[in-house]
């Protein structure tokens, strides 16, 4: 048997470079190598690398067939190899037997000398495989050795100085890298000053600009304003003269009233003095008469003395009776009619007041051409928006003195609508009883005839404001519904209103009385005070009588004006209050009526739960206090006190 020759399936020499015949060095890790080096070199390099392999390399065999970089072809050669003549017949035509392959993949060339001596003993290693060679073929393998040893020296080299230049080129890119970044970072904050400093200029020009936009609205405005102000002072040039105008025709229109009213009164003032001498004239002709029939009379009394004497005896009869009947019909009238002598008195001059008042007003009415129901709705519409607010009131009494005041507008029919609204006021459902009061004082503290009047009205709505009680009795009224016609029952289509109606409608004018006298301003005047409240409760319990009437008219006064009264004038009014509780109550318990049992326990529970001493709901007003616009500017600036 003869030697094994190892040989590459691939050309023996490369470009002048002979293949590493070494057999533990593989191809394959070589070209492991190589690819490992190529893709360091393409991953540290950010510009492309100058080559790029694409396909792995392909080695051919001398016949063009194409062979596996992965083993080794081992043949046997016929000169070293001595068979026996049947086998050299038998293989004549085979010049090399195809050995096994044999693949190198775990063989492994190093760079270290512990490589190289592997490498040595490898070689040694395999020395079983052949026999001895010839002196030439020695030298060639050592020659093969030494050369192969230089290639692996050289692509060891080549390797170091790849790496060094892909360590320097790493370090280039790298230090490149650095230097781009600091530009672009410097770059980016020039430019963000640059966009600050143009945004700064963007926003100046802005601002500048709409500046100038302001300036020159503000120039158009001014010069606007100065246009409206010319026009608003012609308007109000115009406006003057107008109203001087008017304000002419009206002093004429009134001197021409006034001149008509006084040819009116002087007509009447000669209508009754020709009255008055008609009268006087038949009154003298009269006498002159009846002397003639006293003449007549004495010159027949001789003739006839006894038949004179019966005639006699009975005309002085007759006046007697007649002053009986009067007598009678007096004291008649006196039992009736329950109320103080002052009281009476007060009552009939503020009617009577009343009274001429309304007869002026209709003669001016009748000789007028104006049409004064404007006002007196203006009037009423005012006082139905009254409201417990303080500027409310402020607002609606000085618009009323406005009206009162009102030139254009006889005081005297303005006086009278102001006092007729305001006592019908009370029978609205959301009537503020306080603060109409306030309304009435500040009003009557600018006109004050309004207060009489005012007054007046109470006491034709509502009797127990004077305070006055009638008794009923069968020899003064004809029938019960004369009496209640007489005590303020309301007759409406025939029938009269029930009882509840009218108490109910007592109640509201007595509480509105009550806020009336109870209401104090400082400051500002009240013309019917507290002072006048204590009179009226005073003149209350001594003349009226205790009934259903009286009791529901005193428990609402004392709803709203007791708590004034007792700050004012405290034990007198305690020590009324008892007289009320042990007498007043005591006489409408002994009446022995169950519908008195509710206002007797509603106004025992107000004395014993001393509910006067307990400011009533919606007395002081909502908001700040009442300025002093309907205060006379002499005097100081003035509140509210209590």
């Amino acid at each position: 048997m003869g030697a094994f020759k190892l040989a590459l399936r691939c050309p023996q020499k490369v470009h002048d470079i002979v293949v590493d015949p070494e057999p533990n060095w593989s191809f394959e890790s070589l070209s492991s190598e190589l690819h490992s080096l190529e893709k360091k070199l393409h991953d540290s390099c950010s510009v492309p690398v100058p080559f790029t392999k694409v396909q792995s390399r392909e080695f051919w065999n001398r016949k063009g067939v194409k062979r596996s970089p992965m083993a080794f072809v081992m043949s046997l050669s016929n000169e070293e190899t001595e068979l026996s003549e049947s086998e050299r017949e038998e293989d004549h035509d085979l010049s090399m037997v195809t050995a096994k392959r044999f693949n190198c993949d775990d063989l492994y060339t190093s760079d270290s000398d512990s490589d190289s001596s592997d490498y040595e003993l490898a070689f040694d290693a395999q020395s079983y495989l052949m026999d001895e060679v010839g002196l030439v073929e020695s030298a060639l393998f050592e020659r093969s050795h030494e050369h192969h040893l230089q290639v692996q020296e050289n692509i060891r080299n080549q390797l170091s100085a790849i790496e060094t230049e892909l360590m320097t080129e790493q370090e280039k890119s790298a230090s490149a890298f650095a230097r781009i970044e600091k530009y672009r970072e410097a770059r980016k904050e020039l430019e963000r000053k640059l966009d600050t400093h143009y945004q700064r200029k963007i926003a100046e020009a802005l601002d500048n600009h709409l500046t100038a936009i302001q300036r020159d609205h503000e120039l158009k405005s001014q010069i606007e304003e100065r246009r409206i102000r010319s026009d608003a002072a012609h308007e109000e040039a115009k406006r003057k003269e107008r109203a001087f105008h008017e304000e002419r025709l009206r002093q004429e229109r009134a001197r021409a009233e006034a001149e008509a009213k006084l040819r009116f009164e002087e007509a009447k003032m000669a209508a009754l003095e020709a009255e008055r001498r008609a009268a006087k004239e038949a009154a003298e002709k009269e006498a002159t008469e009846a002397s003639k029939r006293i003449a007549a009379v004495a010159s027949q009394q001789e003739a006839a003395k006894p038949q004179l004497n019966a005639d006699s005896s009975n005309m002085n009869l007759q006046p007697q009776g007649s002053g009986s009947n009067r007598t009678k019909k007096s004291q008649t009238t006196g039992d009736v009619v329950r109320a103080a002598q002052t009281a009476l008195t007060l009552e009939q001059g503020r009617l009577l007041k009343l009274k001429e008042l309304e007869e002026a007003n209709r003669t001016l009415i009748m000789t007028s051409n104006m049409d004064f129901s404007n006002h007196e709705r203006h009037i009423s519409r005012l006082i139905r928006q009254i409201r417990g607010i303080t500027e409310n009131v402020r607002v609606k009494a000085s618009e009323l003195v406005k009206i009162l005041k009102n030139p254009s507008c006889p005081q005297s029919i303005s006086v009278a609508a102001f006092a007729k609204k305001v006592v019908s006021h009370c029978e609205s459902p959301d009537n503020a009883v306080f603060a109409c009061g306030h309304v009435i004082v500040l009003v009557t503290s600018q006109v004050p005839q309004a207060m009489d009047l005012l007054l007046a009205e109470f006491h034709r709505a509502c009797i127990y404001t004077v305070p006055k009680h009638i008794v009923y009795s069968k020899s003064t009224f004809e029938s019960k519904e004369a009496y209640y016609k007489d005590i303020g029952h309301r007759e409406d289509g025939g029938k009269l209103e029930s009882v509840k109606d009218y108490l109910k409608r007592l109640e509201s004018y007595m509480k509105l009385y009550g806020a009336l006298v109870q209401t104090e301003v400082q400051g500002v005047p009240n013309i019917h005070g507290p002072k006048e409240g204590w009179a009226w409760l005073a003149r209350f319990l001594n003349v009226l009588p205790a009934n259903m009437y009286t009791a529901v008219a005193l428990n609402a006064f004392l709803q709203t004006a007791g708590f004034v009264l007792f700050r004012k004038y405290k034990s007198q009014f305690t020590k009324v209050l008892h007289i009320i509780l042990n007498d007043f109550l005591n006489a409408l318990r002994e009446r022995e009526d169950s519908e008195l049992n509710p206002i007797i326990l509603e106004i025992q529970s107000y004395i014993e739960d001393n509910k006067f001493r307990q400011e009533p709901e919606g007395r002081s007003l909502q908001g700040q206090l009442l300025s002093s616009v309907m205060v006379p500017e002499s005097e100081p600036s003035r509140g509210y006190y209590y």
